[in-house]
């Protein structure tokens, strides 16, 4: 038996310990915030909080994060409000597809965690691995901005 802290909620789950996070996450706790991308850790749609960091869950098996809270997607909202950094993708229109935003969003509120006023240059380091095969690496940006009370359209190329 492996005990998860998911999203606030203590969840008892009869796996192995070796099973991946992302499988149990969607499959067992049918959270559909992290998505399955490149399956090696590389690309972030699988990206949730572990501890307040940035962790990719198809890399991350159930027994090294037992005991530790972990937060999606999901579970950015309190009181019925979104979190401020997906406010700034709404606000910004930081998606094509959407594949991508949940990682995208994730490696943001995970920065703010650790530096509550980054710069640019901090913003574009923690999204360095966070892959998105649309294209809105602007609107990304912008709303990364926006999410770090920077200026969105004061972006440098």
């Amino acid at each position: 038996m492996i005990e998860l802290t998911v999203n606030g909620r203590r969840h008892r789950l009869d796996v192995p310990g070796e099973a991946l996070l992302l499988h149990i996450l969607r499959n067992d706790l049918a959270l559909r915030g992290p998505k399955y991308g490149c399956g090696l850790g590389e690309c972030g749609a699988c990206a949730v909080l572990i501890e307040g960091r940035a962790a990719r869950a198809c890399a991350v098996s159930c027994a090294a994060a037992e005991g530790r809270p972990i937060v999606t997607l999901e579970g950015l909202a309190a009181d019925g409000r979104l979190d401020p950094v997906q406010e700034a993708f709404i606000a910004e229109q930081g998606a094509q597809c959407g594949y991508c935003l949940n990682g995208m969003i994730i490696t943001i509120r995970a920065l703010l965690n650790v530096a509550p006023a980054p710069d640019e240059a901090e913003i574009r380091h923690a999204l360095r691995y966070s892959l998105c095969r649309c294209g809105t690496h602007v609107e990304i940006l912008r709303a990364a901005r926006r999410a770090c009370g920077l200026d969105p359209a004061g972006m440098s190329p």
